[in-house]
């Protein structure tokens, strides 16, 4: 795989490593890094080494505090803006991921930042994290989700509170909504994403996916129609284990 400008990938022991890499700018994500981002992304999907994902942010002071809006405020045509998020489609990409993908968060988390964070199967916040979605001062409102991957993981009342008052909320807090899983001293954030990730790794690999697969298909199913998803695919699973 080529290198990139703003990305920085590797891979190592199975577990996929994407860092965000404009710390000069606080990890912004601007159009390049979309670009570079789907063609990870893609690459980690279709490959069979890769059992775990880590997102994390370069520098400092954060993950990733945004987009850069003087990139995503001035739009081509509607018609290619249309064709290039379809083409582009950063987001569905994160979400459809077969692999479990861990966030390392530090610092800002702000935004698409956020919006990348909400993503993540798994959340793991430095104390000095700092979450929020700025966009209704701005004068817009979140385009990458958020506003129904939030309430599908901290409930519609805190999910309105931070969406309509655009308020920041520190990783003490993030915890105890649920929004991350883990806080942990900024020294050890990587090594306790990594930790959790030789942790997955060791268990079935066909498991792992599978039982991702049944929770992100299930929460958009009625109960008992994921209930049935659930028995599809427990049975598959068996099925390949005695072939």
């Amino acid at each position: 795989m080529p290198p990139f400008q703003t990305v920085i990938y590797e891979k190592s022991e199975n577990v996929a490593y994407i860092t965000l890499n404009r710390p000069q700018v606080l990890n912004v994500y601007n159009l390049q890094m979309r670009d570079e981002l789907y063609q990870i992304l893609c690459a980690i999907k279709d490959d069979d080494e890769v059992k775990v994902a880590i997102l994390k942010g370069a520098g400092n002071k954060a993950f990733c505090a945004g987009a850069d809006l003087s990139e995503f405020l001035t739009a081509p045509s509607p018609i290619i803006a249309r064709r290039v998020r379809w083409e582009r489609d950063i987001w569905g990409l994160f979400l459809r991921l077969p692999q479990p993908l861990i966030g390392a968060l530090h610092g800002y988390i702000l935004g698409s930042g956020m919006e990348m964070a909400l993503c993540c199967d798994l959340r793991i916040a430095s104390e000095d994290a700092k979450f929020g979605l700025p966009e209704t001062g701005l004068g817009i409102i979140p385009a990458a989700g958020a506003t129904q991957t939030l309430p599908r993981v901290v409930g519609r009342a805190k999910a309105m509170e931070m969406l309509l008052t655009a308020d920041r909320i520190d990783a003490r807090e993030a915890y105890d909504v649920g929004l991350v899983n883990k806080v942990v001293p900024r020294a050890q954030l990587l090594a306790t994403a990594q930790e959790m990730a030789r942790e997955i790794i060791s268990y079935s690999h066909g498991a792992v996916r599978y039982a991702k697969q049944a929770v992100v298909r299930g929460l958009d199913l009625p109960l008992a129609e994921g209930l049935e998803l659930e028995r599809r695919l427990a049975d598959l699973l068996f099925s390949i284990r005695t072939q």
